[in-house]
């Protein structure tokens, strides 16, 4: 398992996150999870399955990079 945490505080003030974490799931997939939302909130979620770690890999740096431009920084 492998996992990206970033933070970012908002114009109202509060923290938000978002969550990249690669796993294995029980079908022998990699599966890429991503979390967002307030600190202390219901976060939303996505998961998205991939074949091999290289393919998962890739999408997940993906979405931390576009969460890096969006302003989250890594604790």
């Amino acid at each position: 398992m492998i996992e990206c945490l970033l933070y970012r505080t908002s114009r109202a003030q509060r923290q938000l996150f978002y969550r990249v974490e690669i796993a294995m799931n029980l079908f022998s997939e990699v599966s890429v999870l991503r979390e967002w939302g307030t600190a202390g909130g219901r976060p939303k979620a996505v998961v998205q399955c991939f074949g091999n770690l290289r393919e998962a890999s890739r999408a997940a740096d993906t979405h931390r990079n576009r969460a890096e431009r969006r302003g989250y920084l890594r604790n």
